[in-house]
């Protein structure tokens, strides 16, 4: 299979703006955190999304989540593709209890309701949030939150698994669990985008490497060439 028929989803020249606060209304401009930034995203890649802190990185997976849109440019996906992301449940509804957001977010993600009964004690075993899992969401801890986000991403069937460093909460035990799950992911077949400030992990799971910087996508290199590129300017900076 050559590369063209891999490419699951496609970014050309994305960008996202926020209006920055204070002055007048009509002559607030806009902060883009994003600016075109383009890549392509092949089944079966591990592709790590490296950059400083501010870079737009955590921004860019909830577009390729499609939990956030794009104020310029397109994201292209092959038809059916789905993406589920580990991050601090980014999409809860927070009035729903937790048991609801598994079925929600697995009917969200094109999984038939008998599917996700079946997922559903999985999920609830790894989030480990007792009695709270039948409980509105908006009851519960940063923590526990971050625990059913990722059960839930975890085990929910999907084509391509973001995954946001940033997700590193709760008590060290799930910490350390997650963590061996996610490996076990990544050494897998499954499609996977890691944000990541560990060198350690693109250079022994990625195959690819983007880096992001000021909001840009710099020209892709080879995941070594990619490395030296982000430390000489981290230096730099």
């Amino acid at each position: 299979m050559d590369r063209d028929d891999r490419i699951i989803t496609r970014l050309s020249g994305v960008g996202l703006s926020y209006a920055r606060q204070g002055g007048l209304p009509w002559k607030r401009a806009r902060f883009w955190a994003l600016k075109d930034v383009s890549f392509d995203i092949c089944r079966g890649d591990t592709l790590g999304v490296i950059g400083r802190n501010g870079a737009g990185k955590s921004s860019l997976l909830r577009l390729i989540a499609g939990i956030m849109l794009p104020d310029a440019g397109t994201i292209e996906r092959r038809d059916g593709i789905r993406c589920a992301m580990l991050s601090f449940g980014a999409g809860f509804e927070p009035r729903l209890t937790g048991r609801q957001n598994i079925m929600l977010s697995g009917l969200q993600l094109g999984m038939s309701r008998s599917r996700i009964r079946q997922r559903e004690e999985q999920i609830v075993e790894l989030a480990s949030i007792g009695d709270f899992i039948d409980q509105p969401v908006r009851t519960y801890s940063t923590g526990m939150r971050a625990r059913l986000g990722f059960s839930i991403a975890y085990f929910i069937e999907s084509d391509i698994l973001l995954i946001d460093e940033a997700l590193a909460t709760g008590d060290e035990a799930f910490r350390e669990r997650a963590t061996g799950l996610i490996k076990g992911k990544i050494n897998s077949d499954q499609t996977v985008v890691i944000v990541t400030h560990s060198m350690q992990i693109v250079e022994k799971t990625c195959t690819r490497v983007i880096q992001i910087e000021s909001g840009h996508s710099l020209p892709e290199q080879g995941v070594e060439e990619t490395i030296k590129r982000y430390r000489e300017t981290t230096i730099l900076a």
